[in-house]
């Protein structure tokens, strides 16, 4: 079964982080990619860029229309996702807890029920 974990996050926050403490959180994700790469139950880890980089795509008269910033007005966004695939919810309950930002924010585990395969 695959899964999304996603954490969420805002400028605040990354803002309020030491520069010092930057490489060690770096390192600290590094080496759980691959961890659970190698696991074969990482299929992707996917950093966000800021809400001020989000756009809202709509189609009106057949016609794309773009509005700047996200959807909805909140604290914080979508930072950053994992796409996992595991044998069970308690084993991808696990991994999202092994994240690196486990120690100190959510993470948001939600399963995907469907998936539409990259080659027909």
């Amino acid at each position: 079964m695959k899964y999304v974990a996603m954490i969420y996050g805002s400028q605040a926050k990354w803002d309020a982080i030491p520069a010092e403490a930057w490489p060690e959180a770096i390192a600290r994700q590094k080496a759980f990619n691959t961890k659970y790469r190698q696991s074969g139950e990482l299929l992707g880890a996917y950093g966000l860029a800021d809400a001020a980089a989000a756009q809202l795509v709509r189609r009106r008269e057949g016609v794309p229309v773009v509005a700047e910033g996200p959807y909805l007005e909140v604290k914080e966004h979508i930072a950053s996702f994992c796409l996992l695939d595991c044998d069970s919810l308690q084993r991808a309950q696990a991994i999202a807890a092994d994240l690196p930002i486990a120690d100190t924010e959510p993470v948001e585990l939600w399963p995907i029920l469907h998936e539409s395969p990259a080659q027909a």
